[in-house]
């Protein structure tokens, strides 16, 4: 099942970060399908989180998508090499976002291998908020996508991940937030049954 619009229009951006493992991105570019479980995820959290890029109520060209109601993509260039997908949530003007880190690869296997250059399936080949959006074909041109576009959405197909194996951290690659880079917005799971559609 298509995730409707009320869904990432929740107030609660730590909670929907939480409750995206589990569920299916897919991308579909240039005809080719490629997608996997939602593994990793983090949580940015508004003007009031040192972390975000909204924070204190910033608003750029970069940015600009944050601020758009939830459930368009928010991508972005980070360390010169790398798009960064994230899960624009809330409603309009509540800037916050969930960065998707890694998903356990189901469709389009292949074709990942080949976006990423390598030559076999392996644990870590999506296991980076980099390498996922690399081996989707995830780029800045989809920057302000509709999450229920023919290019890029995310679906529910049913699968849970218990408690007991998900892992609750900071943040990676935050330390310049300060105290804020130690809040528990992470959530990672390497439970992904493959066959459990």
């Amino acid at each position: 099942m298509l995730l409707p619009l009320t869904y990432y229009q929740s107030s609660d951006v730590v909670a929907l970060a939480r409750d995206l493992l589990g569920k299916y991105l897919f991308t579909c570019i240039d005809g080719q399908l490629s997608g996997g479980i939602i593994t990793e995820a983090e949580a940015y959290k508004g003007v009031g989180d040192r972390a975000c890029h909204s924070f204190g109520g910033r608003r750029t060209t970069r940015n600009e998508m944050m601020y758009h109601a939830g459930g368009v993509a928010y991508v972005y260039f980070c360390y010169g090499m790398h798009n960064m997908f994230n899960v624009v949530t809330n409603v309009e003007n509540e800037p916050e976002a969930v960065l998707i880190r890694a998903i356990f690869p189901t469709h389009g296997e292949e074709l990942m291998l080949q976006r990423l250059h390598k030559s076999k399936m392996s644990a870590s080949l999506t296991n980076g908020p980099g390498k996922l959006t690399k081996a989707l074909g995830i780029t800045r041109e989809l920057n302000g996508y509709s999450l229920l576009s023919e290019k890029i959405w995310i679906e529910d197909r049913g699968l849970q991940i218990p408690d007991h194996q998900v892992q609750i951290t900071p943040r990676i690659g935050v330390d310049y937030a300060g105290g804020d880079a130690l809040l528990p917005y992470r959530f990672v799971t390497t439970y992904c049954p493959i066959g459990q559609e």
